[in-house]
């Protein structure tokens, strides 16, 4: 069983990680570090990872293809451009930043864990599915994509 089966968005996986980490950050001592250094590494982090969200969003609109995670099959042209000549996966990498500034702004280190939680749950369930769908539409196109550019960064 993967991600498309139980079609849960990636947003909503990191809205639920979100909020381990922040019960995590309840529950286990945090940094003494002050407020403002915390809001500012994590207001700049999460703008980075927004960015790199959009770039990719962007990217496929102007592809013309599906932006939902859901619906890799739905993929009507592979983009290797911009952002994706970086990552194959912008958007995740996006959320992976955002959800790493809320726990900068926690200040929690043991909420920073639900991070390697993210990484493993979107490769084992949302991007290893994708990539047999691409895999299947685009082949040899695809393979030779997957070989330039990273999964993550």
């Amino acid at each position: 069983m993967n991600a498309l089966e139980l079609k849960i968005p990636p947003p909503l996986v990191a809205v639920v990680l979100a909020l381990a980490m922040w019960l995590t950050s309840l529950l286990c001592e945090s940094t003494r570090m002050p407020l403002s250094i915390r809001l500012g590494s994590s207001l700049a982090l999460a703008a980075i990872g927004q960015g790199i969200s959009i770039a990719g969003i962007l990217s496929f609109r102007r592809a013309r293809t599906t932006v939902n995670p859901l619906r890799p099959h739905a993929a009507s042209s592979l983009v290797t451009t911009g952002i994706y000549r970086y990552t194959r996966n912008p958007m995740y990498v996006g959320l992976l930043l955002t959800l790493l500034g809320w726990g900068a702004f926690l200040g929690s280190p043991h909420a920073l864990l639900w991070l390697v939680a993210f990484v493993l749950y979107m490769n084992r369930f949302q991007i290893a599915a994708e990539e047999r769908v691409l895999s299947s539409l685009f082949g040899d196109a695809y393979v030779a994509y997957s070989a330039r550019a990273r999964r993550w960064l």
